[in-house]
């Protein structure tokens, strides 16, 4: 039955920077205002199915802004990968689909985001300049406070700057942590947090 179809519904929230994958029914889209969330609380798509068209409000990594986008009802439900772009950066900002070939396109822009932001931050060119430098301010603080560890236990660490974030990488087992560093936002989640910690690999 209809109901039953299964859709995933895949983007990078521009607030906290993680890929978010969100799997619902056809049934539950239809309801009334269906609101998908990042898990960070700070961005949402907004899906409204209307009889032969389905509309969608995405956030977007790249342009910071949100983009209403559209597609037949038949596409929405049936199409093994839809893609949706935003339309000032080229970019994909949302997938919808199977489950497998969603998990592969956003895996796929995950990496062509990583090595645009790299490729940014080598330049030194930024999302936002004054957010950036003020990350970097926060950091460089809480560095001297020897604030910044790994739960592998080192304390020595790698910094690297991107377009729009920031990577500190553990020394010993190459962990890393990613902060955000393009809103204002950003800057006061980082004033909140007087300690930072790495992820350790457990790989390593």
């Amino acid at each position: 039955m209809i109901q039953d179809t299964k859709r995933s519904i895949a983007f990078v929230c521009p607030s906290c920077r993680q890929s978010v994958v969100l799997e619902r029914t056809v049934f539950q889209l239809a309801a009334a205002g269906s609101r998908l969330a990042c898990p960070c609380g700070k961005s949402s798509i907004d899906v409204s199915l209307m009889g032969d068209q389905v509309r969608l409000t995405v956030p977007c990594l790249f342009c910071q802004e949100e983009h209403s986008v559209s597609c037949s009802t038949q596409a929405f439900l049936n199409q093994k990968t839809l893609a949706f772009t935003c339309a000032n950066s080229g970019m994909d900002c949302c997938y919808v689909g199977e489950e497998e070939p969603v998990f592969a396109a956003l895996a796929r822009l995950e990496e062509a985001v990583d090595k645009v932001e790299a490729a940014a931050g080598a330049e030194g060119t930024f999302l936002n300049d004054l957010v950036m430098e003020e990350i970097l301010g926060e950091l460089k603080d809480i560095a001297q406070r020897d604030g910044i560890s790994c739960t592998c236990g080192c304390r020595e660490w790698k910094l690297k700057i991107n377009y729009s974030s920031v990577e500190i990488f553990c020394a010993d087992c190459e962990g890393a942590l990613k902060i955000p560093a393009a809103t204002i936002s950003d800057i006061e989640d980082l004033c909140c947090k007087p300690v930072l910690t790495i992820r350790g690999n457990p790989f390593r």
